[in-house]
C-alpha cells in the first residue's frame, strides 16, 4: 500500500529530513514510527499525503505515485488518507458532530457546503464516527467545553468520517495526561483491528509504542535503524535508534 524506493527529502538548509529510505506497509498495518526529535519521523509520515514533497527516490500509495499528483488529484488523493494532528485543529466554538462533519465537504456542492447543508447519510456517519471512539454523548457539545483527550477523539472521528483507507497520526497522544494517551491508543487499535485500516503514528512515548503498535521503524538522522516486530524491539535496537540507552523514565514520557 505505501512504498518508498530510495526516498530522499533535503530541506533547503541543506539537511536531510529522509536518506535513502526503502520501506512498504501493507494494508491493515499499525505501525509506529520513533526516533529523537529531529530525526524524520514527522518528515515521513506527512511525505505519504504529501504535505511535504520528497526530492529523489520514488514514494508509491495505493499504486499512485505521489510525486506526479497535479493538485487536483492530489485533493481526491488526500480523501482516503485520515491525518491526525497534536494540536487537534477543531473549531472549539462549534458542536462536536459539526466538526466531524466537516470532513464531508471535500464531497459537497459549494452552496450546501456555504449553507452547512448536510445530508441525512453524512450525519449518521458522523454519529457512527464518534460512536466508535466511544463519545457519541457529547455529538452537541461544543467542542471547547471537552478536555483534551475527549478532543483528540473527536479529531479521530472526523478522520473516520471521511472514510481513509489510512490514518496517519503526528504525535497524538503527546498533549495528553497518560491515562488519556492510553484511552486515544486503545481506539487506534481498535480502528486498525476491526476496521483494518492502516495507521502509522509517529509517537515520542516508546512504552505506548510498544504496548499498542505491530511493528515498529526506527529513524536516526533521516535513516531508517530498525524496522521489525514490536515483540523485537529491545535494549539493544532502542540504544542503535536513540545512541544510548533509556532510562524507565524516557520510555513513557519520550527520549529528546
Amino acid at each position: 500500500m505505501i512504498k518508498f524506493e530510495h526516498v530522499y527529502k533535503q530541506y533547503p538548509n541543506g539537511v536531510l529530513g529522509l536518506n535513502d529510505v526503502n520501506l512498504e506497509i501493507q494494508q491493515g498495518e499499525f505501525v509506529a514510527v520513533i526516533g529523537l526529535s529531529g530525526a524524520g519521523k514527522s518528515t515521513l509520515i506527512r511525505t505519504v499525503n504529501k504535505m511535504i514533497d520528497i526530492t529523489g527516490g520514488k514514494l508509491t500509495v495505493n499504486g499512485t505515485d505521489v510525486s506526479t499528483l497535479s493538485r487536483r488529484a492530489l485533493r481526491k488523493f488526500r480523501r482516503k488518507i485520515g491525518m491526525v494532528f497534536q494540536s487537534f485543529n477543531l473549531v472549539t466554538r462549534t458542536s462536536v458532530i459539526n466538526n466531524v462533519l466537516s470532513a464531508r465537504v471535500a464531497d459537497m456542492s459549494f452552496v450546501r457546503t456555504l449553507l452547512g447543508l448536510y445530508s441525512k447519510k453524512d450525519k449518521m456517519l458522523a454519529l457512527e464516527s464518534l460512536d466508535k471512539v466511544g463519545i457519541l454523548e457529547k455529538a452537541y457539545t461544543r467542542a471547547d467545553q471537552l478536555s483534551g483527550g475527549q478532543q483528540q477523539r473527536v479529531a479521530l472521528a472526523r478522520t473516520l468520517a471521511q472514510n481513509p483507507e489510512i490514518i496517519l497520526a503526528d504525535e497524538p497522544v503527546a498533549a495528553l495526561d497518560p491515562v488519556m494517551a492510553d484511552i486515544v491508543m486503545e481506539d487506534f487499535k481498535r480502528i486498525n483491528r476491526e476496521m483494518n485500516i492502516t495507521v502509522v503514528i509517529n509517537i515520542h512515548h516508546v512504552d505506548l509504542a510498544l504496548q499498542y503498535a505491530d511493528r515498529v521503524i526506527g529513524i536516526r538522522a533521516g535513516q531508517i535503524v530498525y524496522d521489525g516486530p514490536t515483540a523485537d524491539v529491545n535494549d539493544d535496537v532502542l540504544k542503535q535508534i536513540y545512541g544510548r540507552e533509556l532510562k524507565d523514565d524516557e520510555l513513557m514520557k519520550g527520549a529528546e
